[in-house]
């Protein structure tokens, strides 16, 4: 049986895996959050899986805290494709013109930095929740 896509099949669980560290999260901690049936052979066996059960999908994609889809359509060989592909049509159209394009846009540099403030967000509210808990503490000592 022969497969005739055009594109090259997209491995779910090396994109997992490929986002997972670059968010520097463990296996161990992404087992501890997925629930007490799982541990990091687990979650190893499923970066190894080439398609995930959506549901177990959705579920690590809400602890990366990134969209579903970035695990489920990044395909590594496209992205270097249309990157390839860019960086020859601009250099077409700049034939004659010093044209320099923009490559400081870097999609993962956005998804780091969204991720960075959604855990600056988080820390301050655990600070918070801290304090506030100092405080009752306080006057139900103060009782």
């Amino acid at each position: 049986m022969s497969h005739t896509t055009s594109n090259p099949k997209i491995h779910e669980g090396r994109n997992l895996k490929r986002f997972r560290e670059m968010l520097q999260i463990k296996q161990d901690y992404l087992a501890f959050e997925l629930g007490e049936d799982w541990n990091q052979q687990k979650v190893s066996l499923l970066e190894q899986k080439e398609k995930i059960d959506s549901d177990i999908l959705e579920q690590v994609a809400a602890i990366l805290k990134i969209p579903v889809e970035a695990i489920r359509n990044f395909d590594e060989e496209r992205a270097v494709n249309i990157i390839a592909n860019t960086f020859q049509e601009f250099h077409d159209q700049s034939a004659g013109v010093n044209f320099q394009p923009n490559y400081n846009i870097n999609p993962v540099e956005e998804i780091m930095k969204f991720h960075d403030q959604k855990m600056e967000l988080y820390e301050r509210m655990l600070r918070e929740k801290d304090e506030m808990m100092g405080r009752l503490e306080r006057l139900i000592g103060n009782n």
